[in-house]
């Protein structure tokens, strides 16, 4: 019986440790100083990049999934309010 509990703990630190490495920044601008999302899209693909997945996340940062100017794959977390890039992977 104590094996199986301790499988379990570790299972549940294993996934607690999986979600966590997953989450990304958070922002916290008050959404009133926000950049609307379609000019901040249009001043992305302004300078190159290629939205292909664009969203809020649960910290209130913007994030897009896509390509840079030279076709290489992105993902970026940026303050929206400021348009400052956050982090990069």
């Amino acid at each position: 019986m104590t094996m199986l509990r301790s499988l379990s703990l570790m299972a549940v630190l294993a996934a607690f440790a999986s979600t966590a490495a997953v989450a990304g920044p958070t922002c916290k601008a008050p959404k009133d100083t926000w950049m609307k999302e379609a000019d901040f899209k249009a001043k992305l693909e302004g300078e190159g990049y290629k939205i292909k997945n664009f969203k809020v996340t649960k910290g209130e940062c913007y994030e897009i999934y896509g390509f840079d100017k030279a076709s290489k794959k992105v993902e970026i977390y940026f303050d929206p309010a400021t348009a400052a890039v956050l982090e990069s992977k």
